[in-house]
């Protein structure tokens, strides 16, 4: 305290800090001691080896865009948005309520709480057209985040050895379930336009599949959005086969120029299942997601997530609930509808300006990425190795194809810390870039 002129209150913080983390040990009616550093014998784990067996699936790699980055280098590379873009304030008065109120201590139905079901099939509704019945809040269930409703949709719907299309690129995540789930991934070309109908029919009839994997608004990571026509030819493909279209529509909260318009809402024969996350919009420590499924479909469904989670924390589902049926909600939507489209603006522009041999073919409508092309000639390994060594963290686009890349690209998320320094970091880009090609 004398050193550093410290209040004894910031002392037992560090303090509490450092035994936290096993630097220090407190010894009762002794004093507190830096831990002695023992060299202990290696631990032999090589039995389990022969216990385990060989994996059904090898698990990939940590992707690239969940990895914690320092707070002094230009991180283009999460798929998750910044503090300052989430609705801070809502979250904060929702968890004081949701402690409060019996949604902490009691065990909720294993489908969900019905409020927040009925919340998911009012906005699928509100999208309905004419003619195609809306679903009805039994049809939802409530999911503790998309990544274990796309792990349920592909064991309930797909389930292991059996074809399941996708397009490619497509989600790293949906690729890590389907081969958790032991599917066979079978990809379907697309881009920022979407998949190529004609494919996806010759992709049906070539494997008889019975599901397709797909992001019509705004996809992870090409950032492509369906037209109507599109979307009526591969609904037509999905009925013509009798199979399913598991739906996820990840960005429905982040349309920019555009809004979202789920496959889901123009069909009532069961075929679209239809997920959707608010993790991302709310907050990442509110893992809540809804899927709407029709029929014997919805059954199987539930009974997997069930064996799974048995149920998701009634708290947090209040708290997603408490958040988004706020008046407040849609002011920070539109609030942020604002604030994304200058970042995605900010960062297209230092990319035009900074990374001449670079190709971003289309600006998109919504989510929070750019796909941007790279030469062919690029080394992408030693590009994203370069850029880290000099405090710019980005993203191979080669860990969203489910088979060999076909080019080599970049995902840039623009929703991640300090925007202003986009700039910087396409120019650190364009640099590495200049000296990949020259090698």
């Amino acid at each position: 305290m004398a050193q550093y002129g410290a209040s004894p209150v910031t002392v037992q913080k560090a303090l509490r800090t450092l035994t936290s983390q096993g630097v220090v040990e407190s010894r009762p009616g002794v004093g507190t001691f830096v831990r002695a550093v023992r060299v202990a014998r290696p631990n032999d784990y090589g039995w389990q080896t022969a216990a385990l067996g060989s994996p059904k699936n090898r698990t990939p790699q940590l992707p690239t865009a969940l990895r914690t980055a320092p707070n002094d280098v230009i991180a283009l590379h999460s798929g998750y948005p910044e503090r300052e873009l989430l609705p801070e304030r809502l979250v904060r008065a929702a968890f004081t309520r949701a402690a409060r109120s019996g949604a902490a201590i009691s065990r909720p139905p294993a489908a969900g709480i019905p409020e927040l079901q009925a919340w998911f099939t009012t906005e699928l509704g509100t999208a309905v057209p004419a003619g195609v019945a809306p679903p009805a809040p039994s049809d939802a269930i409530v999911l503790p985040g998309s990544q274990s409703g796309l792990s349920t949709a592909f064991r309930a719907l797909v389930g292991a050895g059996r074809p399941l299309l996708v397009e490619s690129p497509t989600y790293w995540g949906a690729i890590l379930a389907a081969a958790q789930a032991g599917a066979q991934v079978v990809p379907v070309p697309s881009g920022i336009r979407g998949p190529d109908p004609d494919e996806l029919a010759r992709a049906f009839e070539r494997t008889g599949a019975r599901a397709l994997y797909a992001q019509p608004n705004f996809a992870n990571p090409t950032g492509a959005r369906w037209t109507p026509e599109l979307a009526d030819q591969v609904l037509e493909n999905v009925r013509r086969h009798r199979a399913f279209l598991i739906e996820d529509d990840w960005a429905h909260d982040f349309g920019i120029t555009a809004d979202p318009a789920p496959l889901a809402a123009r069909d009532d024969a069961g075929h679209v299942v239809y997920l959707r996350s608010l993790t991302k919009s709310v907050s990442p420590a509110v893992r809540i997601a809804g899927i709407v499924a029709r029929g014997p479909a919805r059954e199987r469904i539930l009974a997997d997530a069930q064996s799974v989670s048995m149920y998701v924390s009634g708290t947090l589902q209040a708290v997603a609930l408490d958040v988004v049926t706020q008046p407040a909600w849609r002011t920070h939507l539109r609030n942020l509808r604002q604030q994304l489209a200058a970042r995605r603006d900010l960062l297209a522009e230092a990319i035009r300006d900074h990374i001449p041999t670079a190709h971003l073919e289309a600006v998109p409508q919504g989510g929070l990425n750019l796909w941007v092309r790279l030469p062919d000639t690029t080394d992408v390994a030693k590009l994203v190795q370069n850029c880290e060594a000099d405090g710019v963290v980005i993203a191979p686009g080669d860990e969203w194809f489910p088979a060999e890349p076909t080019g080599h690209y970049l995902r840039l998320n623009y929703s991640g810390p300090n925007p202003g320094a986009f700039p910087d970091g396409a120019r650190t880009i364009g640099r590495a870039l200049a000296r990949n090609s020259r090698s």
